[in-house]
């Protein structure tokens, strides 16, 4: 800053200091989310997102990468973080179909409201009282309750989160979405569901989108019709959920200044590309091709970012709250499983 005050010397661009350094980072969290991909074709029941997490974890603690990792890398990889995964998020707004989702009545879109207060709220609490660390309750309870990474990822950046909480909380929310995929489906019987009935239960419950669709398919097209429709309605509530922990921010940093010299905005621009790429889609202009593509660039990017995430975080300083932790997302497994399956009984 002080150079850039003296009028002698030429200013320095801020994109100019840090795309040199960046680069390294940047190739890395591409290459982790390619990898990921290769890791998902040949395993489907492992998520894309789940590969990408963990495999920037290894990376961290693999000796021969954890000096670049830490060096040479850190900032291109936390730059993938923050930018890719804001971008990914804004992509994901083209995946919504609003008017399907609204066929469902309003009966079910109580249900889904309903489901994800609970789950929220409940998560949120038992969090704090676990005594566990930094913001994790607050992006334990935002993953379960919407849609798992993406969700994290959205609301950790209008909290301004811990990159190793981020990542933790990512790793616990898509480790028990993936074991939905083979428990429900044992469930399916024993409770008494019809297939669609169990359909709406795993898109109420299930976190990711892809591990709604390995779980949902199990019973068919129509359960997976219906799953797919209901985690779309959860997957919409996204925008005003971080909106709402913006304006939270806001009102508790009142009349304070951020390290940057602003306040939280009310509503930050990559939720505002969010939903004007919902309404978007919703004018059907939009063609199908592009919207495979859009598909394929956001889980590109939300790959590179999560592994970049996961490449941040330290396995040692994890477990002296994994077990809290662990219990946490337990316990949120549990409420999100009883309240939609409740819920399910009184809409279907």
């Amino acid at each position: 800053m002080a150079l850039l005050n003296r009028p002698q010397t030429k200013p320095i661009s801020p994109v100019s200091r840090e795309t040199p350094t960046s680069w390294p980072g940047l190739a890395m969290a591409a290459g982790g989310a390619l990898l990921a991909w290769g890791i998902h074709r040949l395993v489907p029941a492992v998520p894309m997102l789940t590969a990408s997490v963990v495999l920037g974890i290894g990376a961290a603690h693999l000796p021969r990468l954890r000096t670049f990792v830490r060096g040479t890398a850190r900032p291109g990889l936390s730059l993938a973080g923050r930018r890719l995964m804001r971008i990914g998020i804004v992509l994901l707004g083209l995946g919504l179909g609003l008017e399907e989702v609204l066929r469902l009545g309003w009966a079910t879109v109580a249900m889904v409201v309903a489901v994800v207060a609970a789950t929220f709220f409940g998560t949120l609490w038992l969090g704090r009282r676990l005594g566990l660390r930094g913001d994790q309750p607050l992006l334990i309870a935002t993953g379960y309750s919407i849609c798992g990474a993406s969700a994290i990822g959205a609301v950790s950046e209008v909290s301004g989160s811990d990159e190793e909480d981020v990542a933790a909380s990512v790793a616990l929310v898509t480790l028990c979405g993936t074991l939905a995929i083979a428990v429900l489906p044992l469930l399916h019987g024993p409770l008494g569901l019809t297939d669609q009935g169990f359909g709406r239960w795993v898109g109420a419950s299930v976190h990711d989108v892809g591990q709604v669709v390995a779980t949902a398919q199990t019973a068919g097209p129509a359960a997976l019709g219906e799953a797919v429709l209901v985690k779309l309605m959860r997957v919409a509530l996204l925008a005003p959920l971080v909106a709402a922990v913006a304006f939270a921010l806001r009102a508790r940093r009142r009349g304070d200044r951020t390290a940057a010299g602003k306040r939280p905005a009310p509503v930050p621009l990559f939720v505002a590309g969010f939903l004007a790429a919902a309404a978007l889609r919703a004018t059907g202009l939009v063609p199908e091709v592009a919207l495979d593509w859009a598909h394929t660039a956001q889980e590109a990017l939300l790959a590179a970012a999560l592994f970049g995430l996961g490449s941040a975080v330290h396995l040692p300083t994890l477990a002296r709250t994994g077990g809290r932790a662990a219990l946490l997302g337990l316990s949120a497994w549990v409420v999100v499983a009883g309240v939609s399956y409740a819920g399910v009984l009184l809409t279907v």
